[in-house]
């Protein structure tokens, strides 16, 4: 696993273009933006950390793949390794959050150039873990954003059927600062409700920075404070987002 992050983390500094890296890490919400045709678009959390009232883990690494395939749409394949470090049933190390979903643009707007909303949709498929996350699911979500003087904003609601067959809906807004400075705050707000058999409610908030290095790379850094069925839950998470074209 390490020298697989190492081997992706030479390839993307080596291959990149000018094409603008859009950070979009380090949050769960995402924004309604896709990958250019024919580009990769990397986002890499080598190491991160998380904190519950029962675990420790560390998260290596958190990785999304984005691959834009025709104009306006892209395919994204996602997942993340996680290692406790203490566990009150002595969890082993487990592959999770697997997930492969196409997103598209169906509104061009201030993401792409153009005046007004941006709206996107993404469709998914969400895959079986190891050692955790069995079985299979179907997640569906809505993304407006809109770019002001200011900042820009990026609205995301939606839904999945779990890989236990409960119903997880979901709402979460991003607000970042404004989109020409080298380093701009960012914060999200965000809510799940899963209802049916087994019934959880998570309401978390971030907030960090996004350091625009160059046209090709961005840097990222947040803090998540997350409250699961009222338990508190922190994660520290920094990144990088790097885009290239492979061919």
């Amino acid at each position: 696993m390490k020298r697989l992050v190492v081997v992706l983390l030479g390839l993307s500094l080596a291959f990149a273009t000018s094409q603008q890296a859009i950070a979009y890490r380090p949050f769960d919400s995402t924004d309604a933006a896709v990958a250019d045709v024919k580009e990769l678009e990397i986002e890499l959390g080598p190491v991160e950390y998380r904190q519950s009232h029962d675990e420790r883990t560390v998260i290596a690494p958190a990785y999304v793949f984005n691959y834009g395939f025709v104009k306006n749409w892209e395919l994204v394949v996602e997942g993340r390794g996680e290692y406790p470090l203490t566990s009150a049933d002595d969890t082993s190390s487990r592959l999770v959050g697997n997930a492969i979903n196409l997103k598209g643009v169906l509104r061009e707007g201030d993401l792409q150039g153009q005046s007004g909303p941006s709206v996107a949709t993404e469709i998914g498929v969400l895959l079986p873990g190891v050692n955790d996350e069995q079985g299979f699911g179907l997640s569906w979500i809505g993304i407006v954003s809109q770019r002001w003087s200011w900042g820009t904003a990026h609205i995301n609601f939606g839904a999945e059927l779990t890989r236990d067959h409960n119903t997880n809906l979901i709402a979460g807004t991003i607000i970042e600062g404004p989109f020409d400075w080298t380093v701009r705050p960012v914060a999200e707000l965000r809510y799940e409700r899963q209802v049916g058999f087994l019934k959880t409610d998570t309401l978390s908030a971030l907030v960090g920075a996004i350091w625009k290095v160059n046209d090709k790379l961005s840097l990222d850094v947040g803090v998540r404070e997350a409250w699961v069925n009222r338990l508190p839950q922190t994660e520290l998470r920094a990144g990088l987002t790097v885009a290239f074209s492979p061919h």
